[in-house]
């Protein structure tokens, strides 16, 4: 592509982004598109959930109301099928030629279509025709391509082409913000929030700023009833995620935009839209995902101000005699959550939200499902919706057929369930003795209780960082020692596993300076920003110790240790506490410290670490994603992480093969733990402990108590002969199957 070219692509882009929504933008890109490569139309098509190409924009196409061109029918359902451009002269004379009736498409005589790619697959196509009889040159074809590439993105912030008869079963996929099934009827949050406000000036600046202030006032009043109501039912860790409106709400710079906004002439809507907008877009242009998903506590603070500006507290809800509600919008909020009854709310689906949002953190501490991401779909109160969170899908309007056959399945696995729940005390023992710790995973106070209640061993993972990242400013050695204790009471004389601070990568806190790091999951993470903060890990080694007193059930993790300087710095830092804590007259003992395997380069090192470490955990997500050379939260590459690859297979045999020769403990961590296929593998190894979210427990004791050692290291044997993870994952299922266990009831 020439400079002149590549200069034209970057001012339609340019001009492109001026205009404010997507529908806008696709049109400035096809006009200019038209004029640049100088043919007389330009049309854009997105396929529809049935595969339909409905056209969404034109420029220079003499169209009937709606366009839709049946599934692998004309030459643009050629360009879908063959994945490539086709660049052609006298398409009517093309037997695969699709009409368009009123068209006037047959005074046409060439003809290019691109196809537009998202992750692989085709979600649309960009067409241009002429009146000439000629072929694109190369050059333009490839300006083409280019531009299909950026359209690919834009059109998928488009809403789904409304076709007259639209198709039932219509599926989605998005993002999992927390695990589960649910059915239920959509109950759509309203849209009318304050993105929707129009610029409006006021007559009396005065007024406004007072009429701002009482504002102001009742929304901090609302907040902390809010407060109340989550701090009662989850906790005061999610509790603390109320505290995040309340302060941006009070930061002295948001009341100083609103303020500005309101002396230059602005009514208060337009003023709070405008605040809102700017530290939004400040948010969002920040590279750490956690930081990036924080642009959503400011738009929900903005429309919780906008919804209590025009008196209305509280959506209004249906009659809760009507089965459970499925609360989908743009954004959900914590307003949304608790002003709805917890039988009622059956599960979260958000069009937009990451994993990472308090709206995730919050499903899973209630054990719903929710999806994140789904991008707007076309529904409306009322209208039947399955939820999947275990595989991030939803499934819009079920016929009848299929919706019998989900309420079959969720009647059954809700039956299995309160069994499992019965027998969740009992033991994990194979059917030829073999007894398997399963542990918790936890982070939350609202983790505490589902924990002990579905049986838990002990808490394999305590994740100390979540408690930091709900709050606005770091807790103190007390705070900590409080929520700490709070965890070893409640499990009495079970072990817990402390894991010290994994801050970095995807995990910020965000009032903690903040650098920007060129790859940060090769960076400053775990015990390298512990130690580069020495004050933060010396608190937390004082608050847990605290927190332990001498009771042997108190280990320590350190997370991301690849070095054995690192691990060395800090038992140093560790004595040092305990000296510094018994001179002060608080009687502490030194608990046990272990080190989580998931960087690869620690694990040829464990033969030297055995005499300084007492045990050790594998987290198999980042191992896995180390090992594979994959961001499992990228989506561009996601699809290529699987914990059953071979490689990361083979490494935990030889990881498990050291400790054995090193007479060091091992213990599971990962989502590997609680896969029915990875836990076959796993305990085939020789793997006795796993550790895993507190929903997941009652199932995986029970698929333990009905395997056979024997069967799972001849099941693991084989696996450890295959190439490819897909070939093991169906060596898993099917020995399942036929040792008569049916684990997705």
């Amino acid at each position: 592509m020439g400079d002149n070219a590549m200069l034209e692509l970057t001012r339609i882009i340019q001009n492109a982004a001026l205009e404010t929504s997507p529908e806008d933008q696709v049109q400035v890109i096809v006009d200019a598109i038209s004029d640049l490569i100088a043919v007389d139309v330009c049309s854009l098509y997105r396929q529809s959930s049935n595969q339909d190409m409905v056209l969404i924009a034109s420029h220079g196409l003499v169209a009937p109301e709606k366009v839709v061109i049946p599934a692998g029918q004309g030459l643009v359902g050629r360009v879908v099928k063959m994945r490539h451009s086709v660049n052609i002269k006298e398409p009517t004379q093309q037997p695969d030629f699709y009409y368009v009736p009123n068209s006037q498409e047959e005074l046409f005589h060439s003809f290019c279509g691109v196809p537009l790619v998202y992750h692989g697959g085709i979600i649309g196509a960009l067409v241009v025709q002429s009146r000439r009889a000629e072929l694109l040159s190369a050059e333009q074809e490839a300006l083409l391509t280019t531009l299909a590439a950026h359209l690919a993105l834009l059109i998928l912030a488009l809403p789904e082409p409304k076709l007259p008869n639209a198709p039932r079963n219509q599926r989605y996929f998005g993002i999992s913000g927390a695990p589960g099934l649910a059915i239920g009827k959509v109950h759509l949050l309203d849209d009318d929030g304050l993105s929707t406000v129009r610029e409006s000036a006021c007559k009396n600046p005065a007024n406004e700023l007072k009429e701002w202030q009482t504002l102001k006032q009742a929304t901090l009043e609302d907040l902390e009833q809010e407060r109340e109501a989550v701090q009662a039912s989850l906790g005061d860790s999610l509790a603390a995620v109320l505290d995040a409106y309340k302060m941006l709400l009070e930061d002295p710079s948001f009341t100083d935009r609103i303020t500005c906004e309101i002396e230059a002439g602005k009514a208060l809507p337009w003023a709070m839209r405008q605040a809102v907008k700017f530290f939004s877009d400040q948010f969002k242009a920040m590279d750490d995902p956690y930081l990036k998903a924080r642009h959503e506590d400011i738009e929900q603070l903005g429309d919780k101000l906008y919804r209590i500006w025009r008196g209305q507290h509280l959506n209004l809800l249906p009659s809760p005699d009507k089965g459970p509600l499925i609360l989908m919008g743009h954004h959900v909020s914590v307003s949304d959550i608790v002003s709805l009854p917890s039988e009622q709310l059956g599960a979260i689906v958000c069009f937009a939200g990451a994993a990472l949002s308090h709206i995730a953190v919050f499903a899973n501490a209630l054990g719903i499902p929710a999806v994140m991401g789904v991008g707007e779909l076309s529904v409306k109160d009322g209208d039947y919706l399955i939820v999947d969170g275990d595989h991030a899908r939803v499934t819009l309007k079920p016929t009848k057929a299929v919706l019998k056959e989900y309420r079959k399945i969720l009647k059954a696995r809700q039956g299995f369930d309160r069994e499992l729940l019965a027998e969740s005390a009992k033991p994990a023992v194979t059917l030829d003795g073999v007894e398997v710790a399963v542990m918790a995973n936890s982070g939350l106070q609202a983790d505490i209780m589902p924990g002990i209640r579905n049986g838990a061993d002990g808490v394999g993972l305590y994740r100390t960082e979540i408690p930091f990242m709900v709050r606005e400013s770091l807790p103190s050695e007390d705070e900590q020692t409080a929520v700490y204790r709070k965890v070893v009471e409640a499990y009495g004389d079970k072990p817990v596993y402390f894991r010290t601070l994994d801050i970095g990568s995807d995990k910020q806190l965000p009032y903690l300076p903040h650098f920007d790091e060129e790859n940060p999951a090769l960076g400053l993470r775990g015990v390298r920003f512990t130690l580069d903060n020495l004050q933060l890990l010396m608190n937390q080694y004082r608050a847990i110790l605290r927190a332990a007193g001498c009771g042997e059930q108190v280990h320590l993790l350190l997370p991301m240790v690849s070095s054995t300087h690192e691990l060395d710095a800090c038992i140093d830092l560790l004595e040092e506490v305990i000296e510094q804590l018994n001179e002060e007259g608080i009687s502490v003992c030194r608990p046990k410290l272990g080190v989580m395997v998931e960087v690869p380069g620690a694990i040829s090192l464990l033969p030297f670490w055995k005499e300084k470490i007492d045990f050790i955990s594998v987290g198999t997500n980042d191992l896995s994603q180390y090992l594979l050379a994959v961001d499992r939260n990228n989506p561009e590459v996601s699809k290529y992480y699987d914990s059953l690859h071979p490689a990361v297979l083979h490494e935990l045999v030889r990881i498990i093969d050291i400790t054995k020769r090193c007479d060091l403990p091992v213990s599971i961590c990962g989502e590997m733990a609680s896969d029915p296929v990875s836990v076959i593998m796993l305990l085939g190894m020789g793997i006795r402990k796993l550790s895993m979210s507190s929903a997941k427990l009652p199932r995986i004791k029970w698929l333990i108590r009905n395997l056979s050692m024997a069967e799972m290291e001849k099941v693991l044997q084989a696996a450890l002969c295959v190439d490819n993870a897909g070939a093991i994952r169906e060596l898993g299922e099917l020995a399942l199957r036929e040792l008569g266990v049916e684990y997705d009831k």
